[in-house]
């Protein structure tokens, strides 16, 4: 918890005066009982016979109320500043640290991300941020009134009333004690639930965002029923956890109680002895009732910390993780060409066995390559080993006559653009999204990728043309159409190489055909990979690569594969045995 302390560096001048305006409010509430109890002093002198003592003992009485008043304005003019002041640093720290945790996401690997799940990242930056932030200001606030208070009134008690005060010496231990043995075990529970936060919220995401499918496949009530098992596996660990506080709380309650009854048969006793006036009694009681709050405030603030610092514990396993892939000392910021090479490269997610294994291969600029293979042969992990969305575990990739892992990052990823099997659009308009590929971009070059990508005709129907919204995910265009938007995206980012991973498989072979044809007269300089599981796809590349298993079984053009390659042949075969191709009409996704 204290380690996250830094991000409120911007907010310390903030966090600084909160404590110390709170230093005011105790000091004002500290003095206000002893004014309490000179006023219930002075009221006994009113009921002298003597006119004159009386008359000074009102006027004293209305000066001491107004001084009582006065302190309570002040009191209250130090809490509410502190509350605000405490509420800016809080929230400012609340809000940097979530920042520090996006731009942390932002520098990892594909590896890096796998390690976590997209909800166990959305809880991590919602709910553990929220319980840190809240633990932040409560600290801020309470930090100083609740030991100060405490500690203050209990000498001032103990000054009045030793005999009284004897109270605290039993109690206090005994609750310090419950807390010492408490805490360990919350804090464990307290990561066991936010565990289950986790999947509660994959639950939802994974839910939420196929609603169409579970429709499609009329599945609702089997959603219905993983939702109740998350929900109620979710609920269960939060009494789980929260079973201390729920027990904690009344017990907690009963020894104050026992406490107070303990000090007013006491002081019940000491005034029936007259060794305590009932004016110092009614201050001491204020004192005991400050010290009973501060410690009850002062035990909350334990929980809570209790409780952030599983929280803590997970944010920090985010800011702490280390980026698989960074760039190297005197980055190459400049990639010649488009060609491509693989050396001897084998490759493995995490500590599992090489799915590709010793491949080597060579591709030059401005080539146009298809890459084929079984589902399984790790075509698209390939691929991805060429932008260094992952690295090589043996071997070496080159660009541009370079090794990859010589290059800036930024560089090599900006020479490089992928449209990936799972066509993404963003919420936003057709323009807003296309520009992602180059955000200057101008209207004319955005419907010169189109026209390259075959889009332009479909985009131009629509009532709004490149204004129209698309919703969250493209929900309003159809699979192929989304294809050729993220390819048209692509284009505009006017890339050294060009990656499109079974980009064209819901769009018809006319299609096809035409953006193939686009892509070669475009940007002829440009190398194209084209992973595909039709033929036709591929058939006019300059050389296919075939992929068996995670290894180069063959390469050549369409004649030499269909000559030689019994994998070739078999997939041409049965695709040309096939009862027709719907794409020759025309058809699309």
């Amino acid at each position: 918890m204290f380690k996250l302390l830094k991000y409120a560096d911007k907010y310390k001048f903030y966090a600084f005066i909160s404590p110390l305006l709170m230093i005011g409010e105790v000091i004002f509430e500290l003095l206000i009982p002893q004014v309490m109890a000179d006023i219930v002093e002075t009221i006994r002198l009113t009921e002298t016979t003597d006119p004159a003592i009386q008359q000074q003992a009102i006027n004293t009485i209305f000066i001491l109320g107004a001084k009582m008043l006065g302190l309570a304005v002040c009191s209250l003019l130090c809490g509410a500043s502190a509350a605000i002041v405490a509420s800016v640093a809080g929230m400012g720290f609340g809000s940097t640290l979530r920042g520090a945790l996006v731009s942390r996401v932002q520098t990892f690997s594909f590896s890096n991300i796998d390690r976590f799940s997209t909800a166990s990242l959305i809880t991590r930056m919602t709910t553990d941020v929220n319980t840190v932030q809240n633990t932040f200001l409560m600290l801020i606030r309470g930090i100083f009134r609740a030991p100060i208070m405490l500690i203050s009134a209990l000498v001032i008690c103990i000054s009045k009333s030793k005999q009284v005060s004897s109270v605290f010496a039993v109690s206090l231990p005994i609750i310090v004690i419950v807390l010492a043995i408490a805490g360990p075990v919350a804090i464990k529970r307290f990561r066991a639930m936010l565990k289950m936060f986790d999947g509660f919220n994959a639950s939802i995401q994974e839910n939420l965002t196929n609603i169409r499918v579970v429709k499609t496949f009329v599945r609702t009530d089997y959603e219905k029923k993983k939702f109740k098992k998350a929900n109620d596996e979710l609920m269960g660990a939060a009494l789980h956890a929260e079973k201390l506080i729920i027990l904690g709380e009344p017990a907690l309650m009963l020894i104050m109680s026992l406490t107070i009854l303990a000090v007013v048969i006491i002081a019940t006793k000491a005034i029936a002895e007259e060794t305590l006036v009932v004016g110092e009694f009614t201050a001491i009681f204020t004192y005991i009732m400050q010290i009973i709050m501060s410690f009850l405030f002062t035990i909350v603030m334990v929980a809570q910390l209790f409780m952030s610092e599983a929280s803590a514990k997970r944010i920090g396993e985010v800011l702490n993780e280390e980026a698989d892939i960074t760039d190297p000392e005197n980055a190459d910021t400049n990639v010649n060409d488009g060609s491509i090479e693989f050396k001897n490269v084998s490759f493995a997610y995490g500590k599992g066995k090489n799915i590709l294994k010793n491949v080597s291969f060579k591709i030059e600029s401005g080539e146009m390559v298809g890459i084929m293979g079984a589902t399984g042969s790790s075509k698209s992990s390939l691929v991805q080993l060429i932008p260094r969305l992952y690295d090589t575990n043996e071997g070496d990739v080159f660009v541009g006559g370079k090794n990859v892992k010589s290059y800036h990052l930024q560089s090599l990823r900006d020479a490089v653009s992928m449209v990936l099997q799972k066509n993404v659009l963003f919420s936003g308009t057709i323009a807003d999204n296309l520009r992602w590929g180059d955000e200057n971009a101008t209207d004319e070059e955005i419907r010169e990728a189109c026209a390259v990508a075959d889009a332009d005709s479909f985009v131009m129907s629509f009532p709004d043309g490149y204004n129209t919204d698309l919703g969250q995910g493209g929900v309003n265009v159809s699979g192929g159409q989304k294809q050729r938007l993220c390819i048209a995206r692509a284009i505009l980012k006017k890339p050294k190489i060009l990656i499109l991973d079974d980009s064209t498989s819901a769009v018809d072979t006319a299609t096809d055909a035409r953006i193939r044809a686009g892509l070669r007269k475009s940007i002829p300089d440009t190398t194209k990979i084209i992973i595909a599981q039709r033929v036709s796809s591929v058939s006019d590349c300059d050389k296919i690569i075939i992929l068996d298993n995670g290894e180069i079984n063959d390469i050549g053009t369409h004649e030499e594969l269909l000559e030689r390659n019994e994998i070739y042949k078999d997939i041409y075969t049965a695709q040309q045995k096939g009862s027709g191709d719907f794409d020759e009409q025309g058809g699309e996704l």
